[in-house]
Order: structure tokens, then sequence, then C-alpha cells
């Protein structure tokens, strides 16, 4: 069965991991596990071993990913890559995760800024510019608010100096990714 119909398909978190690892490559469950370990996604992800295996099963059944049978020394593997469908649905996510990016702690940003390859480099720089403007915009109203409340004792202004801080750290780290993108080294549009 296949979802691919004028609705958008909508990738949970762990789908998204799961669907942005088999686009790197050809991959098995074992290998995709393998791959979680070695860079340490677990520590900015939410995708347990248990998972993988049922989680591919249900991409296959939507037609975002397909498989075929491989023997390597005597083994049977389930070798699963990615769809054109389900290549377009993983551009489409990361596209909106990074343009709808406002600051906070989010594990789809990981994700997202983790498959930046698989846009164009206009594509890349219009969503980091579209989420820089919210996070500014959001830093901005919360300097005013600050501002509003700065006779109230220190625990009330330390819950938005706190965010206003945080939110300057994104707005460097998404500064210094554009010019990074800019100067090259990325897909060309």
């Amino acid at each position: 069965m296949s979802n691919q119909d004028n609705e958008e398909y909508m990738l949970n978190h762990r789908a998204f991991v799961l669907l942005g690892l088999v686009a790197e490559m050809p991959s098995y469950a074992y290998n995709i596990n393998q791959r979680i370990e070695e860079r340490g996604m677990r520590n900015w992800t939410n995708i347990g071993k248990s998972s993988i295996y049922s989680i591919i099963t249900k991409l296959e059944e939507d037609g975002l990913v397909e498989s075929y049978i491989e023997e390597v020394d005597n083994r049977i593997r389930k070798i699963y890559t990615i769809t054109d469908y389900g290549s377009e649905i993983l551009r489409n996510k990361a596209y909106n995760v990074i343009s709808e990016f406002i600051g906070k702690n989010d594990e789809d940003f990981y994700v997202a800024f983790s498959m930046l390859p698989i846009l164009t480099k206009k594509q890349q720089i219009d969503a980091i510019t579209k989420s820089l403007k919210k996070i500014k915009t959001h830093q901005r109203e919360l300097e005013r608010m600050l501002e509003e409340i700065s006779h109230m004792p220190l625990n009330v202004r330390g819950l938005f100096v706190h965010p206003i801080k945080i939110l300057g750290t994104d707005i460097e780290f998404l500064e210094w990714a554009l010019k990074e993108i800019q100067k090259g080294g990325e897909k060309e549009s």
C-alpha cells in the first residue's frame, strides 16, 4: 500500500531518522543500527534498537522504501533502499523542519540538519534564512517582554534571560552555517 496521494505523508521522528539513514545508502536493519551507534545518534535523537525493524517495515508498506534480498556469506539479508516518493517526502520534511526551527531544543532539527546535503544549496539557504528570521523575531519579543518586567524578581526575569541567551547561540550557529553554505561545498541548485 502506498500513501502517494495529494495528502502530505507525515513522518514521525523515528521514521524521519531511519528514512534519512536509508537514503544515504542501501541498508539492512543491523547496518542501520551500527551507523546509529557509530555516530552517537542516540545522544541527540530518540530511537531504540528494537523499533528499527518495525519502522522500516512501515516505511516499506507506505511506499517510502523498497527492499530486496541479498545473500552474503550464506546469510540472507533484506536490503532497504529509498524510493523516489520517499526521497521527495524526506526532502520536504528536512526543508520544513529547518525552515520552521524557532530555537527550541528540537530533536527533529538535529536530524534535519544532519540531512542538509539532500537539499539544494538554494533550499538550504532559504530554509536557514527563514529560521533565522523567526528566531530573531522571537528573541526581540522576549527582550521587549523582559523590559516590561524589569521590576520583577530574578526568578521571573531569568525565565526570559535564559531563552534569550539560548536564542542568541542558535542565531550564531545558523549564521555560521549560512556562511559555510554560501562559501560553497554544498549541492548546487
